[in-house]
Order: structure tokens, then sequence, then C-alpha cells
């Protein structure tokens, strides 16, 4: 089994780029082709749209393919990263925090914020005097409402802050004066997922209720020498189930007992 990648394109060392012998443009921000083959079998943690944009066209039984690029997704996260100053912030203050906007509709965009403050267990993650804060919309900010913005232009910017105004008037709810205590602002959008996570428009992951007519598929595939693990897969999403499947796809490709003696010979 194979997959394929773009090698990120060579630049002189004047900065300017050149074409190459495998056809790339001058233009271009990507390298040739590469081909990635495996002697056993290549396990993907990609989304499932993702692992697919990885194969060759025509891999696979086109039914499989057709359903698995049409899996319901979730919506995307707007975050803010803060680096506040501490000065006077209860020690008593919880860690974590759920904001409910509207009880009414909790899938509705910029509604439910989650906000954690981990220096308030480990005050050594930040300087001395000084706190970290991570907020986030909870999987319902709209990769539309972002489609087609160039990162870093002014529109692009002023968007952030636009829509960040949830998350800071969820933290006033806890921190009345954060926006004075703060000191460092960074705020991630839907690009950012797809850019950084390799995140298919930046979803959460697929849209899979236990009520409806889809389950989640195995970490098998009708593709010989392929198995997935991730957030796509069974049992689901998040980091524990996504781990639990990355446990799944090693099984099916060595024994239990081969692992044991892995585990046993690192004294884990």
């Amino acid at each position: 089994v194979a997959l394929r990648r773009r090698s990120p394109a060579a630049t002189p060392r004047n900065g300017s780029s050149s074409s190459s012998s495998s056809g790339s443009s001058s233009g271009s921000s990507e390298g040739p082709l590469e081909v990635i083959r495996a002697r056993k079998g290549v396990v993907s943690n990609a989304s499932v749209w993702d692992t697919h944009k990885l194969l060759a066209p025509g891999v696979g039984p086109k039914e499989w393919r057709r359903e698995s690029v049409t899996t319901p997704q979730t919506a995307s996260f707007l975050h803010m990263h803060l680096g506040i100053d501490a000065s006077g912030l209860s020690p008593d203050l919880d860690c974590h925090h759920l904001v409910v906007n509207d009880w009414s509709n909790l899938e509705a965009p910029l509604n439910v914020c989650i906000a954690s403050i981990p220096t308030q267990f480990d005050p050594a993650l930040a300087p001395p005097g000084k706190a970290v804060v991570h907020a986030y919309t909870a999987g319902n900010e709209p990769y539309s409402v972002w489609e087609g913005l160039e990162r870093g232009s002014a529109e692009y910017e002023e968007l952030k802050q636009q829509r960040s105004q949830t998350l800071w008037k969820a933290l006033e709810r806890f921190i009345p004066d954060i926006r004075e205590r703060t000191e460092l602002t960074m705020i991630g959008t839907p690009l950012t997922h797809e850019r950084f996570l390799r995140r298919h428009r930046g979803s959460y992951g697929p849209a899979i209720s236990a009520g409806g007519k889809r389950s989640w598929p195995g970490t098998s595939t009708p593709v010989p020498g392929l198995s997935v693990c991730g957030d796509s897969c069974m049992p689901g999403i998040g980091v524990p189930a996504a781990a639990a499947s990355g446990m799944m796809a090693a099984n099916s490709l060595a024994p239990v007992w081969q692992h044991l003696k892995v585990l046993g010979e690192l004294a884990l």
C-alpha cells in the first residue's frame, strides 16, 4: 500500500523559487509528488475526508469512497489562548468553566463556550505572577463564516476580533477584568485547524450520533494494507476514544502477545 503527499518545495538561498525537473512551477509552494510505500501496511490517523485525499484515484471500492467522503461533519472551533497578569487572582478560582448563552439551542454558533485556567492546578505552567487561559467554542463555529478568507488579511484579523467577543464575554463572567489583565492574545479559527491539524474544513470530526442511520466504522478498510485510527472510526471523537482506536489498529497488525513483549522490553 502507498500514500501520496507533496514535499515542501526547495527554496534557493537567495529566497527565490526555481522550477525543477519534476515539473513544479516556480511560483508553487509545494514540491514534487512523493509516494511513500510500506511493506506491511499503513495506518492513517487523518480524518476520513483527509485520508481519502491521500489515496490515489480509484483506490478502494467506489461505494466505500462515496460513503466515506459524504460522512456528516461537525462544525469547527474558535480558540483563544491568553497570557494574563495573575496578581490578586483568587486561588479558589475553578480551573474549568462551561458557559451556555442559550439553553434552547445548544448547537447554535457561538453559544456554548468552554474555558480552562491550567495554572490554577500548576502555577509552573506560566512565569511567576502570570496565568494562562484557554477558551473555545464547543465545536459550533461554522467553517462557512471563514471560507475564502486569506489568513493574515485585514478582513481575517477583523473577523477574529468580532467572533472572539463571545469568548471574552464568557471569560468576564468569572474574571471580570480579564481584558485589562491580558498581556498576550492568540486566536485560532477553523482555518487554523484546517492548516495546522490537516482537518477537512476545520471540522471537529464526524457527526455520527447514536440514534442515527450511520455507525462508526472500524479500523480496517477494503484497501489491502490500509488501516485507520483516530476520531473518524470506532469508538469515536475525543482523546481517549482516538487513543483506543490506535490500540485497535495496532492489534490488527500484530497479536497482543507481541505488544506485551515489547512493553516488557521497554519496562512499561
